[in-house]
């Protein structure tokens, strides 16, 4: 692959879901700096198409080009955590309500046979290496799946990136994980409960009970991993 080679609309779109997907497989790490040359080995992209995804990509503030240091993958602070779960919660409450009117009962049975599948993991003393990243696709692939039903585009791609603050922030409190899959999957089974019975309120009401449930936790894991590193570092 010749990495000088003139970027194409579609090499730059390739070059950003690339990136997306790193994310989301952990290989980058929020408030983590690197070059453009590494992003270009990392993504095995070329290098023109790289630097014409990265405004792309500071425009959605999820990262920034700091001079003599590189590329700086957005950090993870308390107002990032407020904005991007204010956006979560904004779209996600109409979303809930166009889905109920269009999901059939036979979708709603295959997702909760898929939560109760994934708690009695959950709930196994058996090893489950898998059962974190089984869980964070089970869960949202639900949530995007009701974005994606509103059938905006545009509302599906604030969405998009939004998730991927969303992930830098869970990546940045990694201790969670071993602590969300039960608490998840239980509050999901309450709001597919309302969804059943074609209760809106009921149904936003639980909605928005997990994604602040989410955000706490979130919090909580954060503040515990600032207070580790202040207790560690040397006076």
């Amino acid at each position: 692959m010749k990495r000088d080679a003139r970027p194409t609309p579609s090499g730059r779109a390739e070059a950003y879901e690339r990136f997306c997907q790193q994310v989301l497989r952990a290989h980058l790490r929020p408030g983590q700096f690197i070059s453009q040359r590494e992003l270009v080995t990392l993504l095995d992209m070329p290098l023109g198409a790289v630097r014409e995804m990265i405004p792309r990509l500071e425009a959605a503030s999820l990262l920034r080009t700091v001079p003599k240091r590189g590329l700086h993958i957005a950090p993870v602070t308390l107002r990032l955590i407020r904005d991007a779960f204010q956006v979560r919660s904004m779209i996600e409450r109409d979303a809930i309500v166009h889905f109920m009117r269009i999901v059939s009962h036979e979708e709603l049975d295959a997702l909760e046979h898929s939560h109760h599948a994934m708690l009695d993991r959950a709930r196994s003393a058996r090893p489950d290496p898998a059962l974190d990243a089984d869980t964070q696709a089970l869960d949202w692939g639900l949530h995007d799946r009701m974005v994606d039903a509103m059938g905006n585009e545009i509302l599906s791609e604030i969405y998009r990136v939004n998730s991927l603050h969303v992930r830098l922030i869970a990546l940045d409190a990694s201790q969670i994980a071993a602590q969300r899959v039960l608490p998840a999957m239980q509050e999901h089974l309450q709001f597919i409960a309302a969804l059943r019975r074609r209760d809106e309120d009921g149904a936003i009401a639980a909605l928005m009970h997990h994604i602040g449930s989410s955000r706490q936790r979130v919090v909580d894991a954060s503040f515990h991993r600032l207070a580790t590193v202040k207790a560690t570092s040397p006076a």
